[in-house]
């Protein structure tokens, strides 16, 4: 009965395209709802959508868009109810029929905060009901609004691609390679695995998570995954064998976004209004007064750069007899720029010709940012090793600031795509989670500063002062807009 009535609405859809557009706002309202989104089968619903979305070619910005104004409203709308009721859910028809609910987000309300709305807007469980949770107990409309706007960015394209690619594929005279639907499916399938591990468990990815809790029982069952898991744990005394589920998911994840990132830029045009848009974005942008900063930026993105830091900080950590962290920062170094390399002239999608001397390389995906993402977040990971698991990620979001200016220069600058600083960010992370990794598990010692540490910081300093007064002439050539 459920899929007939599906069917039957899909149907008048695919007759009646100006009501799209309303049906993926409407759809995601009720999804977001609270209660009605356990009641309504908006996952089908909404892939549906998707898929008759892009067979009458409606932009794909237009059904995020109106996917997300959906999600936000919905959300909205079971705040208030919240905050209407507030003290009187548990006695309220028909949220009397559901107490252990009820019970169950306030609990995940009062132990995330107010992240639980973005993690919320994912988990199944508590899904349709932390919006009201949050309006019941009383949260600021502002701090809420922004969080709910915030998880909507990231909740639309999850819902809506995967039918929209669907929908683009049936209506595309295009036939894809044979290979496209099976490494598209093992990416999915992967994503989908981190997505029942990480959200479902709450993202608990510490040794003292529901998730690497479970994981650890299950894997101890066996000899075999029980060996892997001793292999890869920390050897420090103080972490007591931490096994790097964080690391490990980080690289995973960001490998199969990296895979789909790269077959829809390469083989669909589903991205290429989002390049076109942020070129012209920043094409308006561009002033003589930004330049100077934005070159800047950019040169401290520039392969000498990044490889001086990393030689250096390989010779300081062999120095001190680090061996096994100065042969992992090499080697992943080395990954980047052969991945890089490889990817661009592979590839070989033409850059924007937007600046006098553009680079002669292929544009997907950006080794700019590939490298800035690597260096930067590698850097923030052997420092955030030695801090306290709760201050981490504080740690990470200072240490990882440096990658902004630098990705966002390339885009200014018209030298690459929107498309390629994705995949760029997407590759240095997954390089960076594998590198973790693996060094977990020649983790033994902490990795404090010292002196020597410090001398290398310096003339890496000095360096980069020197590398900026060489190439500065050059780069404002190369980087001047064509005429």
């Amino acid at each position: 009965m459920n899929s007939s009535w599906l069917s039957e609405l899909t149907t008048w859809l695919s007759l009646h395209s100006d009501w799209v557009a309303l049906a993926l706002f409407c759809t995601a309202l009720v999804e977001s709802l609270a209660l009605a989104g356990i009641l309504v089968p908006g996952v089908a619903l909404l892939f549906s959508l998707s898929v008759i979305a892009a067979q009458i070619d409606m932009p794909l910005a237009s059904a995020l868009i109106w996917a997300g104004m959906g999600a936000i409203a919905g959300d909205a709308v079971s705040f208030a109810i919240g905050r209407f009721f507030e003290g009187r859910l548990d006695s309220v028809w028909p949220l009397s029929r559901y107490p252990g609910l009820i019970s169950k987000g306030e609990r995940f309300f009062r132990q995330h905060g107010g992240k639980s709305v973005i993690i919320g807007r994912f988990v199944g469980p508590v899904r349709p009901i932390i919006p009201m949770i949050a309006g019941a107990l009383m949260m600021p409309w502002r701090r809420f609004l922004s969080f709910n706007i915030a998880s909507a960015i990231g909740w639309a394209p999850v819902y809506i691609l995967p039918g929209f690619l669907v929908g683009s594929a049936l209506a595309s005279e295009i036939q894809p390679p044979a290979h496209v639907y099976l490494v598209t499916g093992i990416s999915l399938a992967t994503l989908t695995v981190i997505y029942l591990i990480i959200v479902r468990f709450q993202l608990g990815l510490g040794d003292d998570g529901r998730p690497y809790q479970w994981l650890q029982r299950r894997m101890a069952q066996y000899e075999t995954t029980h060996r892997f898991w001793r292999l890869y744990s920390n050897e420090r005394p103080a972490q007591d064998g931490e096994f790097p589920l964080a690391s490990l998911m980080l690289a995973v994840g960001c490998l199969a976004l990296f895979i789909l990132w790269a077959q829809l830029t390469t083989m669909t045009d589903l991205i290429e209004p989002f390049d076109q848009l942020a070129m012209q974005w920043f094409r308006d942008l561009r002033h003589p007064f930004f330049d100077a900063p934005v070159i800047a930026a950019t040169l401290l993105g520039d392969p000498p750069v990044l490889i001086s830091g990393a030689a250096l900080a390989c010779l300081t950590l062999a120095f001190r007899g680090h061996y096994a962290a100065a042969i992992h920062i090499l080697l992943a170094a080395f990954a980047a720029t052969v991945l890089v390399s490889a990817l661009k002239s592979g590839l070989g999608i033409a850059r924007p010709g937007l600046v006098a001397n553009p680079p002669a390389s292929g544009a997907f995906p950006s080794g700019h940012t590939t490298g800035i993402t690597l260096f930067v977040t590698l850097l923030a990971s052997f420092v955030a090793a030695e801090a306290r698991n709760h201050k981490r990620w504080k740690t990470y979001i200072l240490l990882s600031l440096p990658l902004i200016p630098v990705a966002l220069s390339r885009l200014y600058l018209g030298v690459h795509w929107f498309s390629d600083i994705v995949g760029g960010l997407l590759l240095g992370l997954a390089i960076t989670g594998a590198t973790r990794a693996s060094f977990s598990r020649f983790d033994r010692v902490p990795l404090a500063p010292d002196t020597l540490s410090l001398l290398a910081a310096l003339a890496w300093v000095i360096f980069c002062g020197g590398y900026l007064w060489l190439m500065w002439p050059e780069a404002i050539q190369h980087y001047s807009t064509a005429s």
